[in-house]
C-alpha cells in the first residue's frame, strides 16, 4: 500500500473542459498529473464534449500527444444511462477509448425501471469488456441512482466483473453519503474515486445542487468535506483524479497547479 501523499493524481477533462484532448495531455504532463479522463460523450444535451474517431487525424495526434509526454488515459466521460439508452451506441466511442489505453467508462443512472437499467448496465459492461474496459456506476443526487449504497446495488445485481462504482466526494457528500459508507463496499468494486471540495451545508434545491457540480466545486482542503476520511476509506488500488471545474479568469494550467498542490495537501494529512 503506497502513502497517501505519493498517490498519483489524475486530472479529470471537466476541471478544464475547454481545453482540447491533445492540450489536456501536454497540460496535464506539465503540471505533474498521471493521467487524464477524457469528455468523449455529452453529459447532458448541449454540455461540451470531444470526438476522436478511431482512425481520424485528432485520433493519431491524441496517441502521438501521450506517447510523447508518457501519460496514459484512464477514463472515459460522461453517458447517463436513461430509459432510451441503447448500449450499442456506444461502440465507436469505446473504440476509441479503448485505441487511447482507456480504463474505464463512468456513467450514472437515470431510468426508473429498475430491472431495465441493470439489464443495459449488464449490457454495458459486456460491451465495454469487448474493448478491455471496465464501467464505473456515479450516484448523483438527481439522478435516479442518487445513493453510493443505490450505485452498489445495480453494479452487483448486474453481476458484471468489469462493473464498479465510481466516488465523487461532492456527490457522495450531496447524497447524504459518508466515508462509513465507502468503507462498506466491497473494495473489488471501487476502482476511481474523483476529489473535490465544497461547503458542509448543501445547496437548498435540486437545481442549485446541479449548478454546485457543474460550477461551484472548491479545490480540496478549501471547504469541509471530510476528504482525509473519504481517503482513507478508499482502497489503496483506487486511482484518484481532482475534478474541479476551472470558473472565472484564472487559465487552466493555473487552476490545475492550485488544485494539485490542494489536492497533496490533503493526502499528505
Amino acid at each position: 500500500m503506497h502513502a497517501s501523499s505519493d498517490w498519483p493524481l489524475g486530472l479529470a477533462h471537466f476541471t478544464c473542459i475547454g481545453v482540447p484532448p491533445v492540450d489536456l495531455v501536454r497540460l496535464a504532463a506539465r503540471t505533474g498529473c498521471a493521467s487524464v479522463g477524457l469528455r468523449l460523450h455529452p453529459a447532458f444535451p448541449g454540455a461540451p464534449f470531444y470526438e476522436l474517431p478511431p482512425g481520424s487525424d485528432a485520433f493519431r495526434a491524441m496517441r502521438r500527444a501521450l506517447a510523447d509526454e508518457g501519460l496514459r488515459v484512464y477514463d472515459i466521460e460522461f453517458v447517463v444511462v436513461g430509459e432510451d439508452f441503447v448500449p450499442a451506441s456506444l461502440s465507436g466511442m469505446l473504440e476509441a477509448a479503448a485505441g487511447l489505453g482507456a480504463r474505464r467508462l463512468s456513467v450514472c443512472g437515470d431510468d426508473a425501471d429498475r430491472p431495465r437499467l441493470v439489464a443495459r448496465f449488464a449490457e454495458l459492461c459486456d460491451l465495454a469488456a469487448g474493448f478491455g474496459m471496465g464501467v464505473d456506476l456515479e450516484c448523483m443526487a438527481w439522478r435516479r441512482v442518487a445513493s453510493l449504497p443505490d450505485a452498489v446495488r445495480v453494479v452487483e445485481a448486474a453481476g458484471r466483473p468489469n462493473g464498479g462504482v465510481l466516488v465523487d466526494a461532492l456527490h457522495l457528500a450531496r447524497t447524504g453519503g459518508s466515508p462509513e459508507d465507502v468503507r462498506a463496499v466491497p473494495p473489488h468494486l471501487i476502482r476511481h474515486a474523483q476529489l473535490c471540495d465544497a461547503p458542509a451545508q448543501a445547496p437548498d434545491s435540486t437545481e442549485a445542487i446541479i449548478q454546485e457540480a457543474r460550477a461551484g466545486r472548491l479545490p480540496p482542503g478549501e471547504g469541509a468535506l471530510p476528504l482525509q476520511a473519504l481517503v482513507a476509506a478508499l482502497p489503496p488500488t483506487t486511482a484518484l483524479s481532482i475534478e474541479v471545474p476551472v470558473t472565472g479568469t484564472t487559465t487552466p494550467e493555473d487552476h490545475v497547479r492550485t488544485n494539485l498542490a490542494a489536492a497533496r495537501r490533503v493526502l499528505a494529512g
